[in-house]
């Protein structure tokens, strides 16, 4: 699977969830999030219930389930590196459950904005509740570059593969290892570089 195809965006489709003004879509979505938060601990159905609906609005914006769910379950290891420290308080297990589903279904209401909805059109709705311009900025140049970084990640693994003979588990950790730090490093360089073209063309 290609880093392009990987990162791609259904929000070209066409169905009733998309034509939706982005406004709406925006403003539910945070709704939820937000929600989530003061869900007790002790209601996970309620919780339970906003994930079907998620997974059935995919259904009805025609996103694939599998795409969805895999996008979802990478962010996992995340939400379960904070979920843990509430093992260690009286009634953790429980508290970490609920922590792990709300942000499962947090994750999941973010994915299917993404899905559903242009990424122009939710800087657009952004502008105009007048967020910071230079947020917008920055959220529009990573938007537009992390595709070019994926890109450049895949050849660099493509060419490393063609010049390794000899393929070991240990030798696919370091090659991988290798590659994620090359890519840290040449995309500092890039925003380097784009920060002093941006200043050489007035921008502050």
């Amino acid at each position: 699977m290609s880093g392009t195809h990987f990162l791609k965006s259904y929000a070209d489709l066409s169905s009733p969830i998309h034509r939706l003004p982005a406004w709406i879509k925006l403003t539910t979505t945070l709704a939820l999030v937000t929600g989530l938060a003061f869900v007790p601990v002790n209601r996970a159905a309620l919780t339970g219930a906003a994930l079907l609906g998620i997974v059935a609005i995919a259904r009805v914006a025609r996103v694939p389930l599998s795409t969805f769910a895999l996008r979802v379950a990478l962010v996992q290891p995340f939400v379960l590196g904070v979920a843990v420290l509430a093992l260690f308080q009286p009634g953790g297990l429980s508290i970490f459950a609920a922590l792990v589903i709300k942000s499962t279904v947090a994750v999941a209401a973010v994915q299917l904005l993404a899905h559903t909805t242009p990424f122009h059109e939710i800087l657009g709705v952004l502008r105009r509740a007048r967020v910071p311009s230079a947020l917008l900025l920055v959220l529009s140049l990573l938007h537009r570059y992390v595709f070019v970084v994926v890109d450049e990640s895949r050849r660099m693994r493509t060419a490393r593969r063609a010049r390794t003979w000899r393929r070991t588990r240990r030798g696919t950790w370091r090659a991988l290892a290798s590659v994620v730090a090359t890519s840290f490093v040449r995309s500092i360089a890039r925003a380097e570089r784009i920060a002093v073209a941006m200043r050489a063309r007035g921008a502050s």
